[in-house]
């Protein structure tokens, strides 16, 4: 018996939509990551991009629990002296680029090298609730089982 492992020109990425709205902001992050990093299929190949297209639509109407939205701090620095910015999850959510905590929370979840920005640049997030990727027939993603069934009734 010999490892299968799959090709760049054997993999096909799908695109999948996912509605954020009510969703918990971690738990909807783990099933993106997975997702995009190709778990979910049986074609897994770990120093491939083998994963698929996301889009997440209304990713500005998130939940979270507890008090994250005055706990949770995003920070950076303007590599200048004194230059740091924190930012809380609920000034995120209601400013200019409400993606971002999303995007931000997918990011820790994915490999921080080359591969991992591969995987992110299939990650596509949108505040409201309309995106320009109906040229490429999205389906609405409603979890792994939900998938396994769907190839079981197509047998």
């Amino acid at each position: 018996m010999k490892t299968y492992s799959a090709k760049a020109a054997d993999l096909q990425p799908s695109w999948y939509v996912i509605d954020a709205e009510g969703q918990v902001l971690g738990r909807i992050a783990t099933q993106i990551a997975q997702i995009l990093r190709g778990k979910h299929k049986p074609t897994f190949t770990p120093h491939l991009n083998s994963g698929d297209f996301v889009i997440v639509i209304n990713a500005d109407k998130i939940a979270v629990t507890g008090n994250r939205m005055e706990q949770k701090v995003y920070y950076r620095h303007s590599q200048y002296p004194g230059g740091l910015k924190k930012t809380t999850l609920r000034q995120t959510l209601e400013g200019r680029y409400p993606e971002r905590a999303l995007e931000h929370a997918v990011r820790g979840m994915v490999m921080h090298n080359r591969l991992g920005t591969q995987v992110m640049s299939r990650l596509k997030i949108y505040a409201g609730a309309t995106h320009p990727h109906e040229a490429q027939k999205p389906v609405i993603w409603t979890g792994p089982e939900a998938l396994l069934k769907q190839a079981t009734e197509a047998k």
